[in-house]
């Protein structure tokens, strides 16, 4: 097995266009990078945003995807703890192309890599490298909560005794934040959900999982039982999630808590009127927006170790991926696979391979 010089991929052409399957080149494997065999790619809804909105793609064609799974086919110069033939899962580098992973084949560095264990399926791992990187920089990084993640020393410990709040908890991201506030020791998690997916997120470790369609910030406020709520996590990051997670710490009154919310892809990412409520009487409530790119500089602290204990938690079971919804058709199923994710599912992730 080798690393090919070119691969077939879906690309945009140009701005703002569909995409169309040809074949485009890879560079060799620099120190400390792997070349890998993509057998699943997972959408993220940050991939159609970024068509959408025509940004982080810095020329074309351009080839979109950062989730992914596949096959190591090759091993670069000073790389440990791989060999070809593993089986891998891993975010990709958004506008780093020979890192993206709508295509066949791409290159990764080897300490950004999760080995996939033999328990799930490289559907299942392929949705799991992003969107667990943006829970773990809303939770352990300093642009978030700044949390002992559950790796080191004490982390297990860093929820204990308190509440935390999840918004969108049948999301994928909220499916990885309810496990990471598990495995940090949150006394308490409460999120909220259709009735269809109660019993999954009670799984994940979800404490109280409240019916999305009635859940308002006196419902969530009532579930603490008492339990100090830390902090609110919105794992959609829509203009109602960020006004209800204000309004969940003021009725709460929670002194010292934040909302904490993911990156999105739009000219106002921090809502207005949300900023406006957080300040407009006590507790005053500050909001944070992360960005989890697992290869930037500042993130690699925890991106690396965070690598390691994935493939640690999904062997023994501590960690349980998305449920993946396959379409098929290859690379020509993207367009399709991007409309089915823009359009909404529940408490499932959308996935196509690439090999098809």
């Amino acid at each position: 097995m080798s690393f090919p010089t070119s691969t077939k991929a879906a690309l945009l052409q140009e701005p703002f266009a569909k995409h169309t399957i040809s074949h485009r080149s890879l560079s060799a494997l620099k120190p400390g990078e792997i070349g890998i065999k993509i057998t699943a790619t997972a959408v993220n809804p940050v991939d159609w945003k970024i068509r959408d909105h025509n940004t982080f793609l810095p020329s074309y064609p351009a080839v979109l995807g950062s989730d992914a799974a596949g096959t190591i086919t090759a091993v670069g110069p000073n790389v440990s703890g791989f060999k070809e033939g593993d089986r891998v899962f891993f975010q990709g580098i958004i506008g780093t192309y020979d890192s993206s992973t709508f295509q066949q084949y791409c290159k990764m560095p080897a300490e950004l890599v999760s080995k996939t264990p033999d328990n799930i399926t490289d559907q299942q791992a392929a949705g799991i490298g992003l969107a667990t990187m943006a829970v773990v920089t809303a939770f352990y990084h300093s642009t978030g909560h700044g949390l002992i993640p559950p790796w080191e020393r004490e982390g297990e410990k860093a929820g204990q005794g308190k509440a935390i709040v999840i918004l969108g908890g049948a999301s994928s991201v909220g499916q990885y934040a309810i496990q990471l506030a598990r495995l940090s020791g949150f006394q308490r998690i409460i999120t909220n959900a259709s009735l269809t997916n109660h019993e999954f997120l009670h799984s994940l470790g979800a404490h109280v999982v409240l019916d999305r369609s009635q859940s308002d910030a006196a419902s969530f406020t009532s579930a603490l039982g008492g339990v100090p709520l830390m902090f609110v996590f919105d794992a959609i990051s829509a203009k109602s999630t960020q006004v209800l997670g204000v309004q969940i710490i003021q009725e709460s009154k929670s002194e010292g808590s934040e909302l904490v919310t993911v990156y999105v892809v739009r000219p106002e990412a921090i809502d207005a009127d949300a900023i406006a409520l957080g300040q407009s009487k006590e507790p005053k409530v500050d909001i944070k927006q992360i960005l989890g790119i697992g290869s930037a500089p500042d993130l690699r602290y925890l991106s690396e170790p965070m690598a390691k204990a994935l493939t640690e938690w999904t062997a023994s079971g501590l960690f349980v991926p998305n449920r993946p919804l396959v379409v098929p058709g290859g690379l020509g199923a993207v367009e399709e696979a991007l409309a089915l994710n823009k359009q909404g599912v529940s408490g499932q992730k959308v996935v196509f391979c690439p090999w098809e």
